[in-house]
């Protein structure tokens, strides 16, 4: 079975995360394809719109937890994924045309930073979103400590955070993370319907325009903070409290978190 599904029609691309059974969790080999897929769409002038999602009634819970854990390695192993991811990210605020986050079930974490990179986020009435990082002793990545505190400003982003509270949909467009709500019946329909409008818009002008916004929003230094949060999270991976937290998420139990 493929982890990573494409189809492509009426100018659409759509881009399937597809590992139900792990919370459409990104291994190496899942991140690194959907680098490929992202990076096809994104440079195919044939595709003028790029909707991204997951499989099952789950967007993405980020990177495999438990496949970094039997590496052994951890901080090697998400330097590992976070490449993939971190370009994927990077080609997704680069391409000329409007990416599409459809956001059904859980966000988090990595899942979370890949919506929120997106241009437009359209979330089913059962979605909702969580940080996440800090529940296992990291630092956060996959541009969220980058887009957070400017899509919903420093405070909201501080709460987000130091809190981690889960985000329901109606919360998240209340605060400005996503872009709309649909039914989950019709979810895939609406969503579809949203990129087809988009598709048979002014391309070109549409792609001037998100790159003025994107430099208008300080984005050029997006690939910057990427480094840093690759690095970062890296470092804090091979330190005690992950070790804990990620002994605790796979045990179920709250973690004992020491100062460093």
């Amino acid at each position: 079975m493929l982890n990573i599904l494409m189809d492509a029609g009426d100018g659409v691309g759509t881009i399937t995360i597809n590992r139900p059974e792990r919370f459409n969790s990104l291994d190496d080999e899942t991140a690194r394809d959907l680098r490929k897929a992202g990076l096809q769409f994104a440079r195919d002038d044939a595709i003028r719109a790029v909707v991204l999602r997951g499989s099952g009634g789950v967007f993405c819970s980020g990177a495999d937890l438990k496949y970094v854990r039997a590496s052994g390695v951890f901080g090697e192993a998400f330097r590992s994924i976070l490449e993939y991811i971190h370009s994927t990210i990077s080609e997704i605020r680069r391409a000329p045309k409007p990416f599409i986050a459809a956001v059904d079930g859980i966000a988090a974490a990595g899942g979370f930073g890949l919506a929120m990179s997106c241009d437009l986020v359209i979330a089913s009435d059962r979605a909702w979103f969580e940080w996440a990082y800090s529940k296992t002793g990291l630092t956060g990545a996959e541009s969220s400590t980058f887009m957070l505190p400017r899509l919903i400003g420093l405070r909201q982003a501080m709460e987000l955070l130091l809190l981690n509270p889960r985000i329901t949909a109606q919360r998240a467009l209340e605060i400005g993370l996503i872009t709309a709500i649909y039914p989950h019946e019709t979810f895939d329909r609406d969503v579809h319907e949203v990129a087809l409008r988009l598709a048979a818009g002014p391309t070109e002008a549409l792609g001037i325009a998100k790159e003025m916004l994107n430099q208008a929003a300080g984005m050029d230094r997006l690939d910057v903070h990427l480094d840093r949060e690759l690095e970062n999270l890296g470092r804090i991976a091979d330190r005690d409290n992950f070790a804990e937290g990620i002994d605790a998420f796979f045990a179920k139990r709250a973690p004992a978190f020491g100062a460093k």
